[in-house]
């Protein structure tokens, strides 16, 4: 409940502090500077934090339920994203770049997500997400040496569960696989195993991988 209480008022900020404002000119018109001071106090507090913190709490919702409409439109009520703390700047342009990559535009969403490691993560699991998301990304284009390096840092900056973990290490298996390292290719593969990994794309590519993995040398 206080939850719901907490994102209706991050909702409404914004008009929440025009309202209180427009009180407390009212009052202070009335009623002079000081019965007005405390309403003034709090229409600031209502408009800076829409500014500095921005709405991006309401996304965590939308981003469980994988709706990406939803999220899309709280991101797009940002209007001066240059405004927003750093640590928050930094979310908004990971969750742009998180929207970016579902709707395919994978230029746009390593542009983002580069952006988002430049203003510094506020957890190192994110870090770690967001570089392992730029590895899949270099990957894709084909760019073997910065997808492992951007995995490996992925790895020792820390992934938030064992299902990115399993990504990540699924990748380097790849790369060492390319690069004709077979033994490393075989390690990083037992440690995807070892995981236990339950999402659905993730297994069906272990499944395909071992039909091949165990013909190789090393």
């Amino acid at each position: 409940m206080n939850m719901k209480w907490l994102n209706t008022v991050i909702k409404y900020r914004l008009w929440l502090g025009v309202l209180f404002l427009a009180i407390a000119i009212f009052t202070n018109i009335e009623a002079g500077f000081w019965p007005s001071f405390v309403v003034y106090l709090l229409a600031l507090v209502l408009i800076v934090g829409h500014f500095i913190f921005g709405p991006l709490r309401l996304i965590q919702e939308f981003m469980e339920e994988g709706d990406l409409e939803g999220a899309k439109k709280v991101v797009d009520s940002v209007w001066f994203p240059g405004l927003l703390i750093k640590p928050v700047r930094s979310v908004y342009y990971t969750v742009k770049g998180n929207l970016a990559m579902a709707n395919q535009d994978f230029d746009s969403a390593e542009k983002l997500m580069k952006k988002s490691l430049e203003m510094g993560m506020p957890m190192k699991e994110a870090e770690g997400s967001n570089q392992l998301q730029l590895g899949m990304l270099a990957m894709q284009k084909g760019n073997m040496k910065e997808s492992e390096s951007y995995i490996r840092a992925a790895i020792r900056s820390g992934l938030p569960d064992k299902e990115n973990a399993a990504a990540a290490y699924l990748q380097l298996s790849t790369i060492m696989i390319n690069k004709r390292e077979f033994r490393a290719a075989k390690e990083y593969f037992k440690k995807v195993k070892s995981l236990k990994p339950t999402t659905p794309q993730i297994v069906d590519q272990v499944k395909q991988m071992e039909k091949y993995i165990t013909r190789m040398p090393g």
